[in-house]
Order: structure tokens, then sequence, then C-alpha cells
């Protein structure tokens, strides 16, 4: 709901409200026609955005050819979601600006999606908004992502430390 649709029991979209639209608009004017990666949850999510920014022109990632054209600045949106965002895709060159509409409870889905832009190559600060409706499941969901980045983060200190006591020869339980 916190996307503005849902679906009912049938499986049709249910219309809610536009106010994630809203703010999206206030971005794309903020931006200044610059290009933006919006990434989006859920299929009635993508349907909304196409037909809302029909004007922009929005693209989908789908091909090579959408690459090909958002890396050489001819895509001012470009649609997403993050599971087709992977590893290895470069979009680095076309934009610097990421808008999340809808967010992944998953950690590493965000992480790759948001490095999509984020790595070697990118000439600007790379920006990113996520788009959060208040006293929602948006702000769990965010706050999740938050807490596994900090657990994730300690993990890996930890395998870190533990590899460089058996590199000195130190025994495992110290």
């Amino acid at each position: 709901m916190a996307n503005g649709a849902v679906y009912d029991e049938e499986g049709e979209v249910k219309h809610i409200h536009d106010e994630k639209l809203k703010a999206l608009d206030e971005l794309i004017e903020a931006a200044s026609g610059k290009p933006m990666l919006v990434f989006y949850g859920y299929q009635h999510d993508k349907d909304r955005l196409l037909y809302h920014l029909k004007k922009l022109k929005p693209r989908l990632l789908q091909s090579d050819k959408d690459i090909k054209d958002w890396n050489q600045g001819k895509v001012q949106v470009l649609l997403a979601h993050p599971a087709s965002a992977g590893h290895g895709l470069n979009l680095q060159t076309g934009g610097n600006i990421i808008i999340w509409f809808g967010l992944t409870w998953s950690l590493e889905l965000y992480q790759q999606a948001n490095a999509r832009l984020w790595r070697q190559g990118q000439k600007q600060t790379v920006v990113i908004h996520h788009i959060i409706a208040k006293d929602t499941i948006d702000e769990r969901v965010m706050k999740a992502l938050e807490d596994k980045d900090v657990s994730q983060a300690a993990l890996i200190e930890a395998v870190k430390a533990r590899m460089n006591q058996y590199k000195e020869g130190l025994p495992h339980g110290l």
C-alpha cells in the first residue's frame, strides 16, 4: 500500500494513492533533466511508473540496447527491478542518480542495484534517493536493510580477523 496500489484477491490492481508519484515528480524536477535510474518492486509499480512518466519516455531495462542507450545518455529515466540489475551490469557512464520507488527486503539486491552506478568508472558522485512513505512498511524495510548492512560488515570484519590469526599462525581459539 505504501507505493500507492495493491493487488486484490483476484490479482487485480487497486489504486490507493499517488503520493510516491508526486515525490518522484519533485525529484525529477530537481534533477533538471539529468538521467535517473528508478528501481521498483512490483509489476503494478512498473505499470504505474510507465504511465505516469510517459511524457519523459521512460525505458525499461530489458536488453543490451537499453544498456547502451542509457550509457550514451539517450535515456532520461531507466526503470529497473533490482533483481534484473545485478552482478556485472555496467550502467555507471549513463548517470549518477538512483531513485528507489519501492524497496527490496534483500540487502544483496539493494547493494548490487546501487552498485550499477556506484562503481569504478563513475565520474560523478552517486546520489541515492529513497521515497519512503511515513509510518508504513517502507520505514521497516529501510531499517532492516540498515541493520543487515551493519551485521554483514561485522561478520566480514570477524572473518578477516580470523583469517589474519590463521595467517600469523596463532591458535584459532584466540
